[in-house]
């Protein structure tokens, strides 16, 4: 058998041998990756809470409708000037 030869596999790492450090969980950017999902599944949360307590009125809607859906603009309202 040839020293170069590849045939013999390399030893097996034991266990107890392992570099403790690198361990998945001692890696910053999975917590990173972790910290922005949570963040961003809580704000979804909170929209949808906060879009529940406030709900929009209902447009006034005169005029022919298909499926609910006005086949004409509203007309605008008037808004009391700041002047």
């Amino acid at each position: 058998m040839s020293i170069r030869s590849r045939t013999i596999p390399p030893p097996a790492h034991d266990v107890a041998t392992r570099d403790v450090r690198a361990a998945w969980f001692r890696q910053p950017i999975v917590w990173l990756g972790g910290a922005v999902l949570a963040a961003s599944l809580g704000g979804c949360v909170w929209l949808i809470v906060v879009a529940g307590h406030y709900a929009d009125p209902p447009l006034p809607v005169d005029g022919l409708q298909i499926l609910k859906m006005p086949l004409t603009r509203p007309s605008p309202q008037k808004t009391p000037s700041s002047s």
